[in-house]
């Protein structure tokens, strides 16, 4: 291993607090990309560099202790902190009012994140550069960095954002990505159809993989940092180096720890194949079953149905497309919603009667049914178990095992 070369990664380690499931941890996308390549490499060879605060500080240099690797740090007042109601939810974030100066990096093989507080300027031999920006994500070369390889992996919006090519393809973005950054491939996550690389040659659609659960904090930082360690110390072709970073990524997901060379692989999931009727331009309908009486129910019943949409996927929501009324007023609309949809995603905590019937309703045409039901007994979940419902205790385990299932029929 000591022929291998250093991975210094430079980015953002922060605060991370998530309500449910319960998580409270300093991390951050290089400071868990840091863990991952150590777990799967020889930790000796990874290098975090990253911005610290009085509370970071600590708990970063204790982890990298603990792991074997090395952390060099620029204290400053404050860093950023990001607080989630759940893995799907968009956080909040707690960021210093000023930038502060960038960090100088001279090194072989570079991972670079985009950060809040301030920047990296980074001259390597192979680099991958993740911005990190929902918002006009800067090219690789903008704040003076250069690499000899590099290697761009970023997601459909920050590509969109950074091209500014609304309506264009994923692969005429990927195209315009590598053009821009003067990068030797790119890496273009797709969400639900997994990710798409091109090596200025050739294009391949990498699928992505299923997991029973799916712990979605930091599953991106895992994807890149699977995917250096393919690429700089294995030196594979991009279109391996996505699909083994592809692998890890859902088994992160499904444990929420990092694969080892021993672990990896051992638990592993089948790709999920989109339909052809979805790969055709059908839009997925889901029904989204629930109670909506509290403001809690409320709620939920507006978080699944803006999570379901931000995947593409069409939402009848009998509060949003019906609401109130009598039963004359809305029963027929409600079963004719689940009549026109592909698949349904039911609330089951509490055990609503208007729900539980249209889950009966749904099972019995043979519709797949996702059930997310975290408090009710096993007795009381026993029937919509052996009809065959997806049952599903963790929320955003039930979002994306919704979404699996719509492309797949």
């Amino acid at each position: 291993m000591s022929a291998l070369p250093s991975i210094n990664i430079v980015g953002g380690a922060y605060e991370e607090q998530c309500l449910k499931p319960q998580w409270h941890e300093v991390f951050g996308s290089a400071g868990r990309a840091a863990s991952a390549i150590a777990a799967f490499a020889d930790p000796d060879l990874v290098t975090l560099h990253c911005y610290v605060d009085r509370l970071t500080e600590p708990v970063l240099a204790a982890r990298c202790a603990l792991e074997h690797s090395h952390l060099v740090s620029v204290p400053v007042e404050r860093v950023s902190s990001f607080r989630y109601h759940h893995g799907l939810a968009t956080p909040s974030i707690d960021a210093p009012t000023t930038r502060y100066e960038p960090i100088r990096l001279h090194a072989s093989h570079i991972v670079r994140f985009g950060m809040l507080e301030g920047d990296a300027i980074v001259h390597g031999n192979q680099v991958v550069y993740d911005p990190q920006s929902a918002h006009t994500p800067p090219v690789f070369q903008a704040n003076g960095s250069t690499a000899s390889r590099l290697a761009v992996v970023l997601n459909q919006r920050e590509a969109l954002s950074m091209t500014g090519l609304a309506g264009a393809s994923a692969e005429e973005l990927a195209k315009a990505v590598l053009v821009s950054n003067q990068a030797e491939v790119v890496v273009i996550k797709l969400g639900p159809l997994g990710a798409l690389t091109y090596d200025g040659s050739q294009y391949q659609l990498i699928p992505p993989y299923a997991s029973d659960n799916v712990w979605k904090i930091g599953s991106g930082d895992i994807f890149v940092s699977h995917f250096t360690y393919r690429w700089m110390h294995e030196q594979r072709p991009v279109s391996e180096c996505a699909l083994l970073a592809s692998q890890a990524t859902s088994q992160y997901c499904d444990t929420g720890g990092f694969p080892t060379p021993a672990t990896f692989g051992q638990s592993a999931r089948p790709a999920i194949t989109p339909s052809q009727r979805f790969l055709g331009g059908h839009r997925p309908v889901v029904y989204l079953a629930g109670p909506f009486f509290t403001l809690a129910q409320l709620w939920l019943i507006d978080q699944a149905r803006a999570n379901l949409q931000s995947f593409g996927l069409e939402v009848f929501s009998p509060y949003h497309d019906v609401g109130h009324g009598s039963a004359d007023d809305v029963v027929e609309l409600d079963l004719d919603g689940i009549r026109r949809s592909d698949i349904m995603f039911a609330v089951g905590d509490g055990l609503d009667t208007g729900t539980i019937f249209e889950i009966g309703y749904a099972r019995a045409r043979d519709m797949p049914v996702v059930v997310y039901c975290e408090n009710e007994s096993s007795e009381n979940q026993k029937m919509m178990q052996g009809s065959g419902c997806i049952m599903c205790a963790d929320y955003v385990s039930a979002i994306y095992r919704t979404l699996w299932t719509a492309i797949s029929v």
